[in-house]
């Protein structure tokens, strides 16, 4: 079996979704290829249309074990975050932004809020400081505690496999990180005064990437952001704005895991995503 017909089952997708490497690279030329992405995309929204009227399948025996061994999803049961939990124009009260080494130090040292008691080790984030995609997640789980990274065990996989459909390297593409850096005791949904004390490492990371794109992963991560408390059903699908950068909204990848059927809808999310990418690279 090929390396593209490995990603297309990891995903559930069809044999339509190839993958397109090296669309996104810095070069220029691979830019001026935009006309025949275009095309690519228009028969990959074609396909979701049928995928999403048709009746959704039977998850396979597996897949359905590997997510009832996730622990409770968070997106499910959000709390109404509050308006300012966010503020875009306030970056953590500090003078100038600290190097990439310090900050990373400075979450590793962090005890801003009770988190630091319960926590195994900080997870600051994985993948290219100077990447063009910036994906944002929500907080880290049992795994991402124990590892000290972001997205790894099977909703990481899943992730992988997502990014590597869409062309991407997720060591060279594109850097990962989340709301919280700790994680909450039993995945529990993070506080309002959690998510006020890590504010500034997020708001410095992004500023130190620079992206051309983010791409927020969960309802959680999704209304942090856009200070929002639309559900991800109605902030999917559009292109939205943190300051200045354009932001899709998706499905987190543990949600996808339990609910397979939506895994179309996120792979649109990315088509978007590429979409918007070349709109800006060019």
């Amino acid at each position: 079996m090929n390396r593209s017909r490995f990603i297309q089952q990891a995903m559930g997708l069809g044999p339509t979704w190839e993958s397109r490497e090296g669309w996104f690279t810095d070069h220029p030329a691979e830019i001026a290829r935009h006309a025949l992405i275009q095309a690519s995309h228009d028969t990959a929204m074609a396909e979701l249309h049928h995928m999403e009227t048709a009746a959704p399948a039977t998850p396979e025996p597996a897949a359905q074990a590997a997510a009832a061994s996730l622990p409770p999803q968070q997106d499910s049961q959000l709390p109404v975050l509050p308006a300012t939990a966010l503020p875009a124009a306030e970056v953590d009260a500090v003078d100038h932004l600290p190097d990439w080494e310090q900050l990373e130090q400075n979450v590793a040292n962090c005890e801003r809020c009770t988190l630091c008691r319960t926590r195994t080790q900080t997870v600051f984030g994985r993948g290219n400081p100077q990447a063009r995609w910036m994906l944002i997640g929500e907080a880290p789980g049992e795994h991402e505690d124990r590892q000290g990274e972001p997205f790894v065990g099977k909703a990481g996989q899943l992730l992988d496999n997502m990014l590597a459909a869409a062309g991407l390297d997720r060591d060279r593409d594109v850097y990962i990180a989340n709301v919280l850096k700790c994680r909450p005791p039993g995945n529990r949904n993070p506080a309002p005064e959690e998510i006020l004390a890590c504010q500034g490492y997020l708001q410095q990371q992004i500023q130190h990437v620079q992206p051309v794109l983010i791409v927020a992963l969960g309802r959680f991560a999704v209304q942090t952001l856009l200070q929002s408390e639309q559900t991800i059903g109605k902030l999917r699908g559009q292109v939205h704005q943190y300051q200045g950068i354009p932001l899709i909204a998706t499905y987190h990848p543990a949600y996808l895991l339990r609910n397979l059927p939506d895994k179309a809808k996120a792979w649109q999310d990315m088509v978007l995503a590429k979409k918007t990418y070349v709109q800006q690279a060019g």
